[in-house]
């Protein structure tokens, strides 16, 4: 057993782990788009709170990836802008796809999958970097 810590990129890189591998399951099997899409959300948003945690951040309590997003640039800018695309797409996710209350979009399982190719690599980048400050 393991304690997790909310201060510790590397649980945190855990946690979007784990929902990744839902995320790719649901994607697999065509299977309940709105989940699917909103759990890739909260991945991305957690990866970014390790990225923002890795980089000296005091961890707040946001959703908004494009707060996260703002809040990354000002550590650096290029990995911000490198996944601005990803973030303006899954921006509003968070309730739109938890909710009742909004439009529901056509599932659009081929833009999803680009997406999630986005926020693997943006995980697999922090991973490489975690690693090459390890070791």
């Amino acid at each position: 057993m393991k304690k997790t810590e909310a201060g510790n990129p590397g649980d945190w890189l855990f946690f979007a782990g784990e929902d990744m591998n839902a995320v790719k399951l649901l994607y697999e099997s065509k299977t309940s788009f709105t989940v699917c899409k909103s759990k890739l959300a909260e991945a991305f948003e957690k990866s970014i709170k390790a990225d923002l945690i890795s980089r000296g951040w005091k961890l707040e309590k946001i959703h908004d990836l494009q707060k996260l997003c703002d809040l990354l640039a000002v550590h650096d800018s290029k990995k911000a802008e490198s996944i601005q695309n990803t973030v303006d797409e899954l921006s509003g996710t968070y309730a739109e796809c938890r909710y009742p209350g909004f439009d529901l979009e056509k599932p659009d399982w081929v833009n999803l999958g680009k997406l999630i190719s986005g926020v693997e690599s943006y995980i697999s980048s922090l991973l490489i970097r975690r690693h090459s400050k390890s070791g």
